[in-house]
């Protein structure tokens, strides 16, 4: 048995539609057997018609009977912890790690690290995702928190469906942006004609995409750093809004541009802080992670050749 939660971050008119966005694998007509079957939960009361309404924040449980071909393996791979208790951990995830099993990825994850790594995880996310509570793309780097048990998952999950839970990302962009700060809302969803990548679409076509952006370095016409802070956490948000913003990650191979400037195995884009609320003694607890050691090599050097003041952000350099 697979059990699955997921939080509605906005309302929905048809149950169906939306754990076909949840659970992109599946097929409508399997989900509408799995809830005439009774399998699926909204706040804990069982639900049998697929056109049921989803409200904001609602808890929609799913619980799938098929078996699973393969699970996750424990293996021994070095992990940055930056925090563990009893109820969650925060890693520092590595560029070039991807979070779970899936999409030929078997080996290597997150998740096979986390299950050697620690003593328990949550269950919520199936036996492919144990503990993951949200994700970072393969090639960004930082800061990510995993459940530990099931309690510590609905309420982290919550309190990022409900935007209480920050998250900050510092991002090197192309070009010189025009304005020192702003907000960026779009709706984001598959590209139309590139299944591998995201897009800003019309309105209600996609899911909405709130991020909000501040401009910390120009260097010359060639690159700005900048600080992005999550409102909503779509796939490759900040990566989109950026070259939505006419200025991509830098180093980014699939948003980006085709000719690079810098060299760098991925994109410059960096989990740096995270706030949330811990599940059971309800403190607001912050985490940071340090920029890896190739972005701030990068940014020093610019810095040397383009006479820029690193006083204005020597907290993320000098970490």
């Amino acid at each position: 048995m697979d059990n699955r939660l997921f939080i509605a971050e906005e309302k929905y008119s048809r149950l169906d539609v939306f754990l076909s966005e949840q659970l992109e694998d599946f097929t409508r007509s399997r989900l509408k057997k799995l809830i005439e079957d009774g399998n699926v939960k909204i706040n804990g009361a069982q639900v049998k018609k697929s056109g049921a309404d989803i409200k904001v924040g609602d808890e929609v449980a799913i619980l799938i009977p098929d078996a699973v071909e393969y699970t996750a393996k424990p293996e021994n791979i070095p992990l940055d912890i930056v925090y563990q208790d009893g109820d969650f951990a925060v890693v520092n995830k590595p560029q070039g790690m991807t979070v779970h099993i899936g999409n030929g990825n078997e080996s290597g994850t997150l998740v096979n690290a986390l299950l050697y790594a620690l003593d328990s995880l949550s269950g919520i996310g199936g036996v492919l995702r144990p503990g993951i509570v949200h994700r970072i793309d393969k090639d960004t780097t930082g800061l990510l928190v995993v459940a530990k048990n099931d309690k510590a998952h609905v309420s982290l999950a919550s309190q990022i469906a409900q935007k209480t839970c920050r998250r900050t990302y510092f991002a090197l962009l192309e070009g010189n942006l025009k304005t020192d700060g702003g907000r960026v809302v779009t709706d984001i969803g598959r590209h139309p004609t590139d299944r591998l990548k995201m897009a800003v679409l019309p309105d209600g076509k996609g899911k909405i995409a709130v991020t909000d952006y501040e401009v910390v370095a120009r260097f010359g016409q060639e690159f700005t750093l900048c600080k992005f802070d999550l409102q909503t956490g779509r796939t490759h948000q900040i990566r989109v809004h950026a070259k939505h913003l006419g200025h991509p990650v830098a180093c980014d191979p699939v948003y980006g541009y085709k000719k690079q400037k810098l060299k760098a195995d991925g994109q410059l884009l960096h989990a740096w802080q995270l706030t949330l609320t811990h599940p059971s003694t309800g403190e607001e607890m912050t985490f940071n992670a340090p920029l890896p050691p190739t972005f701030k090599e990068i940014l020093i050097k610019l810095c040397n050749q383009y006479a820029v003041d690193k006083r204005a952000f020597a907290n993320i350099i000098e970490e």
